[in-house]
């Protein structure tokens, strides 16, 4: 008896190696997922098909989580839909599949230096984010003692590269964003008292308001600033306080998820005087809370849709076909302007990449200050610091009737 059950023993073992085999592939990791994932937490998009290409790594370091985390999903979007269109690269005549390895920092400072080193363990080239400048600037340490380059896509505040020379960024800068919205106050609307609204702590959000500031009262104007704390949900107050003080225009260039509150309180409290916001506001989300309400929103931003109608179409087509695209998109295809700069970032990359005839960090590094790219928000090229040199910014407004956004004009400071 002993005999038989021993056999049957090596039996059954022999059977499920057999079956482990089998289902392994002949053993080793499964490969990770396709190129199209949505953006989660330490998301790898992609891996090494036996016997293709080579592959290189490309980081996404963004929020799909936390206050920026609509914004964020946006801005990768624009990413993904980059890979789709082009996910492979040639460099110095081998050909490499492009994948994403995405990560949510959560819109958090705090979250941000070990969501920066989970794509230090994952071997990226080159990494790409963040949106949110404060995140940006927490997780800027990392990247450079790991010698990884880093290509902001819509992170504002001068201080995201100032000091670091692994930063690059391919939009402007708070300062010209400031003054351009400043100037749009002052001249175009002909308001001489401002009321700033600035989250505290807020790294965009105050740095954004002091520039404004800074431009407005040179200009002749006044203002009145405030700041609210963190998981304030109640701006009945600074919007009596900004109506009571008979300010013209109520300038709060804070993140989504506070606009809406704000568009919400605005209207319930019949605010009339309108309400100007930089690039944070940019999204059909705002569109979503401005609809049907008695508000005026008018933005500064990176790109108007219409500007390049063969990437409006095509980058259209793609958030339609797959519903998690369309859900973060916010439900619908209005294209945000960061997804227009997120789709140029990757390109940017890949031409970086080029250049360098390398896919070794430090040779993208060095390649990235001559790099230059024609892209659908504009061309791109960078200063001696590492950031764009832009000179211009997209000015429109909130349609409460059609849910759009309508084009004002380009601006930029004399």
């Amino acid at each position: 008896m002993k005999k038989i059950l021993s056999l049957i023993l090596v039996l059954v073992l022999v059977l499920a190696c057999a079956a482990g085999f089998s289902g392994c592939g002949g053993g080793g990791e499964a490969p990770p997922s396709g190129g199209d994932s949505a953006p989660t937490d330490d998301a790898d998009t992609g891996g090494e098909p036996a016997g293709a290409n080579e592959v290189v790594y490309i980081g996404v370091f963004e929020p799909a989580s936390g206050d920026n985390g609509a914004g964020g999903k946006q801005e990768t979007l624009g990413v993904q839909y980059a890979n789709s269109v082009q996910p492979t690269v040639e460099i110095n005549g081998v050909t490499y599949d492009v994948k994403l390895k995405i990560v949510d920092n959560e819109s958090s400072n705090d979250k941000a230096a070990s969501a920066a080193a989970d794509l230090v363990s994952a071997g990226c080239s080159v990494v790409l984010g963040s949106y949110g400048s404060g995140v940006s600037i927490a997780g800027g340490p990392t990247f450079e003692a790991a010698g990884i380059p880093v290509v902001g896509i819509t992170c504002t505040n001068p201080q995201v590269t100032e000091g670091n020379d692994y930063y690059f960024r391919i939009c402007y800068l708070d300062p010209f964003q400031g003054t351009v919205l400043a100037n749009y106050a002052f001249n175009e609307l002909g308001i001489d008292k401002a009321y700033c609204l600035s989250k505290l702590g807020d790294d965009y959000s105050g740095g954004l308001v002091n520039y404004f500031v800074d431009a407005f009262e040179a200009l002749g104007g006044t203002c009145i600033e405030a700041t609210f704390p963190e998981g304030n949900s109640d701006f009945t107050s600074y919007i009596a306080t900004a109506q009571n003080e008979g300010c013209g225009v109520f300038f709060s260039p804070v993140s989504t998820e506070a606009a809406q509150l704000i568009v919400d309180q605005a209207d319930a409290q019949g605010m009339s005087m309108p309400i100007l916001a930089g690039d944070t506001w940019d999204s059909n989300v705002i569109l979503q809370a401005a609809s049907g309400k008695n508000v005026n929103i008018t933005v500064t931003t990176f790109y108007q849709e219409g500007g390049d109608p063969a990437f409006d179409a095509g980058v259209k087509e793609w958030i339609n076909s797959d519903s998690a695209n369309l859900s973060n998109n916010g439900g619908d295809d209005t294209i945000a302007a960061v997804t227009a700069m997120g789709y140029d970032a990757y390109f940017v990359a890949l031409a970086a990449m080029q250049k360098a005839g390398s896919t070794d960090p430090a040779d993208v590094m060095a390649a990235l200050w001559d790099t230059t790219y024609d892209g659908v928000s504009g061309a791109i090229a960078f200063d001696e610091i590492g950031d764009a040199i832009r000179d211009v910014a997209y000015v429109k407004t909130a349609n409460v009737e059609t849910g759009a956004w309508d084009f004002v004009t380009v601006q930029g400071v004399e």
